[in-house]
C-alpha cells in the first residue's frame, strides 16, 4: 500500500470516529455538522484535526476537542486546533446533517 492510500486509509478511519461525536446540543455528529474543517496527515501518519464551533462560547469549547483527541488517539497520535476562521454557519452542515434537523 503507498504512503498516499495510507493517509487516505487513516483519514477515512478518522472520519469514521468523528460521526461518533456528538454536539451535546444539537443531535447531529461533528463531522455532519460541519465543525471539522480539515483533516491532515503528515509523512509519519500523525493528524492534525482543524475544527471550530458552533460559537466561541460553546459550553463544550474544552470538552469537545479533549474528546476528539481521546478518541482519534486510539487510532493515530493527534492534535486537535480550534479556530474561528471561516466563522461556523448553518450553511456548513451536510445536507444529511440539515435533513436530520428538518431544515429540508
Amino acid at each position: 500500500m503507498s504512503e498516499q492510500d495510507e493517509a487516505q486509509r487513516l483519514g477515512e478511519e478518522i472520519v469514521v470516529v468523528l460521526k461518533t461525536i456528538y454536539d451535546p446540543e444539537i443531535p447531529v455528529d461533528v463531522y455532519e455538522l460541519g465543525l471539522i474543517y480539515d483533516i491532515l496527515i503528515n509523512e509519519d501518519k500523525d493528524a492534525k484535526i482543524l475544527m471550530t464551533l458552533t460559537s466561541p462560547n460553546c459550553p463544550v469549547a474544552e470538552s469537545m476537542p479533549a474528546e476528539i483527541e481521546q478518541k482519534i488517539k486510539e487510532l493515530k497520535s493527534v492534535e486537535v486546533e480550534i479556530t474561528f476562521e471561516p466563522t461556523w454557519t448553518k450553511e456548513m452542515m451536510s445536507e444529511e446533517a440539515r435533513l436530520e434537523l428538518g431544515m429540508l
